[in-house]
């Protein structure tokens, strides 16, 4: 479902996204531009979500803060990709 939003730029923002939309770039609208803009920041900060979850997992295995997993591993990533 999509909707609308409208938002306040100062100069320098409006004229970034001209500059990146319309003729002769990679976007016919600023409205794609932006969303674009979005989900890739979006996904950068899932990246740096799941990076902080992994040093948290090393550091915890650093400081031997471990338990044996008694589980059967390649099952369980074997059902994580269907």
């Amino acid at each position: 479902m999509a909707s609308s939003l409208n938002l306040s730029l100062t100069d320098e923002l409006r004229a970034f996204i001209d500059e990146n939309s319309g003729d002769g770039t990679l976007y016919s609208t600023p409205s794609e531009f932006v969303r674009d803009v979005l989900r890739q920041r979006k996904l950068e900060m899932e990246a740096e979500r799941i990076r902080g979850a992994i040093i948290s997992g090393y550091e915890d295995a650093i400081a031997g803060r471990t338990y044996e997993y008694e589980g059967n591993l390649k099952a369980l990533l074997k059902k994580a990709k269907k």
